[in-house]
């Protein structure tokens, strides 16, 4: 069955509620389950401290431009919330807000709701912090998502794990809000993770990341894939793009991630270079999905023909290279991130 038509069933089952394994099937993925743990206690603890917290107004020296500061949403799991590094510049929040605030040209407020260890099924906590705590700020401009490893270490079924995923970005785009999903990463990338399990794990990576795909497009967001922008750049630079567990990423890990994700950003708020943009492709929805979990740093969003959305998908690739350092840096400097000034 083609990637494709899995991840189609995938979405589907998830709007009606399923929830079936993937195609590979619950042994194959208690075996990954059972791998990863294995893997985690061979490496040890590696990082015991929480993420830095990066909330805050970057960009202050736009603060007195035009318009009031965008307001910025991280959701997710640790890897949205910058687990690893030592610094909250150096988180992904940060990352962007600092790009955001460069390109813009206006001040950028941070709000970081993330969580490590979260799977899908924490997002509507996550969602309820932004929209509906007392003395929150007002809705965000727009909210960057990443979830999804811990949905398939933690054996959660693909069509509950979407199902889950669509129920926060319907709740943030009935609010307003833009929304980007970093979809799932590909855990075939981890350095302990062996064959056969490492090829399992990207399959089953790029099944979840696909259906992702699907759902979140088909609301009005749009997804970037990490999976193969990190599978192959991480494990051709382990030492650079790993953090000290080897799990999760480094500072210049990071960097990556967010420098994928910046440029949909930016274009979501209207703000993005049109020349800027690379190849473009009109694609049905599924296709697109699939299409974009082999093509690093794919953009996929929906489709407009005179002012109404239709059931195609548009497929953008504008990939930024990252110049890795012959060896580990202590995290990126202003001129890799774009930063104005930050918290």
């Amino acid at each position: 069955m083609s990637r494709a038509r899995v991840a189609r069933r995938i979405a589907t089952a998830a709007a009606y509620g399923g929830g079936g394994l993937s195609v590979l099937g619950g042994a194959a993925a208690g075996l990954l389950l059972t791998e990863a743990q294995y893997a985690r206690r061979r490496l040890g603890a590696g990082w015991e401290d929480e993420p830095p917290v990066s909330d805050g107004l970057y960009g202050v020296a736009f603060a007195d431009s035009p318009g009031a500061p965008w307001r910025l949403a991280m959701l997710g799991d640790s890897t949205a919330a910058g687990y690893g590094v030592h610094r909250a510049a150096q988180t992904p929040g940060a990352l962007l807000a600092s790009g955001l605030a460069a390109v813009s040209e206006r001040a950028v407020e941070l709000h970081n709701v993330a969580l490590t260890g979260a799977k899908s099924s924490d997002l509507e906590r996550q969602v309820s912090l932004l929209l509906t705590e007392p003395g929150r700020a007002p809705v965000p401009d727009v909210c960057v998502i990443m979830i999804g490893a811990n949905d398939i270490t933690g054996r959660v079924t693909p069509a509950r794990s979407v199902k889950y995923l669509s129920e926060a970005v319907a709740r943030l785009r009935t609010a307003g809000c833009q929304v980007i999903v970093g979809t799932c990463p590909d855990l075939g990338s981890v350095e302990p993770v062996a064959q056969p399990l490492r090829w399992v794990a990207r399959r089953l990576c790029h099944q979840l990341a696909a259906a992702q795909t699907i759902a979140v497009v088909e609301l009005g967001g749009r997804t970037v894939s990490l999976g193969t922008l990190l599978g192959p750049e991480f494990a051709a630079h382990p030492r650079e793009l790993f953090g000290p567990d080897r799990y999760h990423p480094s500072a210049q890990g990071y960097v990556a991630a967010a420098m994928a994700i910046l440029p949909t950003l930016c274009d979501a708020l209207g703000v993005w270079p049109a020349e800027a943009a690379r190849r473009e492709r009109l694609l049905p929805v599924a296709d697109a999905a699939a299409s974009a979990v082999s093509e690093e740093g794919t953009e996929v969003s929906a489709a407009v023909s005179g002012g109404q959305r239709i059931p195609w998908a548009l497929v953008k690739r504008r990939r930024r290279q990252i110049d890795l350092p012959a060896h580990r840096s202590e995290g990126p400097t202003p001129a890799d991130c774009g930063q104005a000034t930050g918290p």
